[in-house]
C-alpha cells in the first residue's frame, strides 16, 4: 500500500514527508483493519511532521481523522462487522487502572497512546486500530465532512466543555480553522454568543456566514467583555489578548497540543477578578460519543478542502500557510 512517512521531521518545505510502499498491517487480535476512504488534516499532524511534537517511533505515518471501511477483524474484535462505516481517532489506548481512567480521565493516563504519534495512521492506504477505540459515525454526512470532526470537531467540543461557557453566554474564538469553526457551531447550537478574532479575512467571513456575531484580527479587542475564550491559534502571544478580554470570573481554554511560548503575564490585568486558563488534553472516548451523538442530531456545516493522499505534504504545507478555511482532507 501507499503511505506517508515522517523520515527527517523538520519544515514542512524541506520535504519531511515521503510516499513510500509498505506492506498492508496485519490486525491484531483485537484490532480492526480498516480500507483508509478519507483522512482528516490536523495542525497535529503538522507538528509531528516538523518536529513541534517529536516522534515517537521512527518512520512514523501521520493522520489521525480516518474515516473508512472494516475489511478485517482480530479475533477477539466486536462491536464492528466487516463492511461498517468506522471512524479512527487520536486516542487509541489506555491502560483502564490508573487513577485517571478510573475516575472518567482516561485522556490524562500516563500510557495512553495515540494514532499518527504512537502508531501509524490515516496518511495510508490502511491502518489499524483497536476495536474498544473505533467509533461508529452518524448518517447524513459525507465522508469528506464525518474526518474532521473526528478530531477537530471532538477537541473543539472538549474545548467547549473546559471553557464553561455558561447558558447564553458570550464566547470568543481565537483563531477559525477547522476545530474552531465546528465548535462555534456548537456554542450557536447551546445559545452562545460567538465573536471569532483571527487572521484571514475568508476565515472571518466563514464565521459571520456560520452565525458569529462578530469576526475580526486575532489581536483586536471583541465587541464586549468575554464569559469565555478558546484558543485555536498555536501562538502564544494571543494568551494575554484573550485574559485580557474576558470578563470577571471568565474562563481561557487553549485547546492545541502545541503552543509557542507565553509572554509575561500581568496578575492585575489578565488573572484578578478570578479569570482562570486552563488546558486541554485530547478527548475522552465518552466525549467522543457524545460529540458525534450531538453532530447526528444537530446537522453541523463542515467546511473541507479535498486532497488526493498523493498531495499530502502540499496538503500540510497549505495549512501551515493558512491558504484555505475550514478542514483539510486526504482521499485515499
Amino acid at each position: 500500500m501507499r503511505s506517508w512517512r515522517v523520515t527527517t521531521p523538520g519544515p514542512i518545505g524541506t520535504g519531511p514527508l515521503r510516499l513510500s510502499s509498505v506492506p498492508v498491517p496485519e490486525p491484531a487480535p483485537d484490532e480492526l483493519l480498516v480500507r483508509v476512504l478519507v483522512c482528516g488534516v490536523c495542525r497535529t499532524d503538522l507538528h509531528v511532521t516538523e518536529g513541534d511534537l517529536p516522534v515517537h517511533r521512527p518512520a512514523m505515518t501521520p493522520g489521525h481523522e480516518v474515516v473508512g471501511e472494516v475489511v478485517a477483524k482480530g479475533a477477539t474484535a466486536s462491536g464492528f462487522a466487516l463492511g461498517d462505516r468506522v471512524g479512527v481517532a487520536w486516542l487509541r489506548h489506555t491502560c483502564g487502572e490508573c487513577k485517571f481512567c478510573l475516575r472518567g480521565a482516561e485522556n490524562l493516563c500516563p500510557q495512553s497512546r495515540y494514532t499518527g504519534w504512537d502508531a501509524d495512521g490515516g496518511y495510508a492506504e490502511y491502518t489499524v486500530v483497536p476495536a474498544a477505540y473505533a467509533h461508529h459515525l452518524p448518517a447524513g454526512y459525507t465522508d469528506d465532512e464525518l474526518a474532521p470532526l473526528l478530531c477537530a470537531g471532538l477537541i473543539g467540543y472538549r474545548a467547549l466543555q473546559r471553557a464553561e461557557v455558561p447558558e447564553g453566554g458570550r464566547l470568543g474564538l481565537y483563531g477559525f480553522g477547522g476545530s474552531a469553526h465546528l465548535a462555534a457551531q456548537v456554542a450557536l447550537a447551546r445559545g452562545a454568543t460567538v465573536h471569532v478574532l483571527t487572521r484571514g479575512r475568508a476565515a472571518q467571513e466563514l464565521a459571520l456566514e456560520l452565525g458569529a456575531a462578530s469576526a475580526g484580527p486575532a489581536d483586536a479587542s471583541p465587541p464586549e467583555p468575554l464569559d469565555a475564550a478558546i484558543l485555536f491559534a498555536p501562538a502564544g502571544g494571543l494568551v494575554p489578548v484573550a485574559l485580557a478580554a474576558l470578563d470577571r470570573g471568565g474562563t481561557l481554554a487553549i485547546a492545541g497540543i502545541h503552543l509557542t511560548d507565553v509572554p509575561e503575564l500581568n496578575y492585575q490585568r489578565h488573572l484578578f477578578q478570578e479569570r482562570q486558563v486552563r488546558s486541554v488534553t485530547a478527548n475522552t472516548r465518552a466525549d467522543a460519543r457524545e460529540f458525534l451523538d450531538f453532530a447526528g442530531r444537530h446537522h453541523l456545516e463542515v467546511t473541507t478542502r479535498p486532497y488526493a493522499l498523493a498531495d499530502a505534504d502540499q496538503a500540510l504545507a497549505d495549512l501551515a500557510a493558512g491558504r484555505f478555511t475550514g478542514a483539510a482532507v486526504l482521499r485515499a
